[in-house]
C-alpha cells in the first residue's frame, strides 16, 4: 500500500511503523450490515475503517435483544488485543456505514509490535481510549435519559460521516438505545416536532445542529477529550 489511508490511528504511525503494517494491509468494500465478528467468534484480523465507514458493536442482552455499546470509525481500530493469548469477540460487530475498511492479519501486528516499542505503545493507548469509551457509555445508559442518549448517538454517526444526513433506521436507533422500536420512534417524533430532525425513507437528517447538540449529554465531549489527552487527536 504507498500513502496514508483516511485512518486517524494509521496516520500518527510514524514512517517506520507503518512501512511494518503496510504490506499487510488489504483494503475492502464493505457494505452495510455487513457482519465482521460474532460473540464468541475468535479474532485473526484487525479492522481500520476509512473515511465515513463505521462498525459498531452489539452487545447480547436477554430476550434475544442486543444493545449498541460502541461506535468505532476513522479515529480507531477493531479487533485489537487486549492481552497475550487468543482474542475472542464479545459482541457481534457489524458495518453500520459502508465503505472502506482495512484488513490487517492481527498475526502481522503482533510480528510487527515484537519489532517496535512505538507501535505497540500507539496500540496499547489506544485500546485504553476505547476502554474509556466503553466505561463512558456504561454511565450514560445509568444516568442519562432516552432522548439525551438518542441525541447522542446521531451526532456520534455524524461526526463519523462527516454529513447531516443519517443513513440510521428507528429500527437502527431502538437497538442502539437498547429500546423498543415504537419508543425510539416516539423520540425521533419529539425531535421532529421540534424542528431538530427530519426522516426520510431509512434516514434521519439533522435540521438543528445547536439544537441537536443541546439536547445531547456531554458523554461524547467526555471522550472526545480523553482521546485527545491521551492520543493527542480526536
Amino acid at each position: 500500500m504507498t500513502g496514508r489511508p483516511r485512518n486517524e490511528l494509521l496516520q500518527k504511525l510514524s514512517t517506520h511503523d507503518f512501512e511494518l503494517l503496510a504490506p499487510h494491509l488489504q483494503s475492502v468494500e464493505l457494505a452495510a450490515n455487513h457482519i465482521l465478528h460474532h460473540a464468541g467468534d475468535s479474532i485473526a484480523v484487525v479492522h481500520f475503517p476509512c473515511g465515513p465507514a463505521f462498525v459498531s458493536f452489539a452487545v447480547p442482552v436477554e430476550d434475544d435483544r442486543e444493545v449498541e455499546s460502541l461506535l468505532v470509525g476513522r479515529e480507531g481500530a477493531v479487533g485489537l488485543p487486549l492481552g497475550r493469548g487468543p482474542s475472542l469477540a464479545y459482541a457481534r460487530i457489524i458495518v453500520k456505514v459502508g465503505g472502506t475498511v482495512l484488513r490487517l492479519p492481527l498475526r502481522a501486528l503482533e510480528q510487527a509490535q515484537q519489532r517496535s516499542a512505538s507501535l505497540q505503545d500507539l496500540f496499547a493507548r489506544y485500546a485504553a481510549c476505547q476502554l474509556a469509551q466503553l466505561l463512558q457509555t456504561a454511565a450514560c445508559n445509568a444516568a442519562h435519559s432516552i432522548e439525551q442518549r438518542a441525541a447522542k448517538w446521531i451526532i456520534a454517526a455524524q461526526e463519523h460521516i462527516g454529513g447531516d444526513e443519517i443513513p440510521l433506521t428507528h429500527e437502527q436507533l431502538a437497538g442502539m438505545l437498547g429500546v423498543s422500536r415504537s419508543y425510539a420512534s416516539r423520540v425521533i417524533q419529539m425531535l421532529k416536532a421540534r424542528r431538530i430532525l427530519a426522516t426520510r425513507r431509512g434516514a434521519i437528517l439533522i435540521l438543528d445542529g445547536p439544537a441537536l447538540q443541546a439536547s445531547a449529554c456531554a458523554c461524547n465531549g467526555t471522550v472526545k477529550k480523553h482521546f485527545r489527552e491521551v492520543l493527542g487527536g480526536p
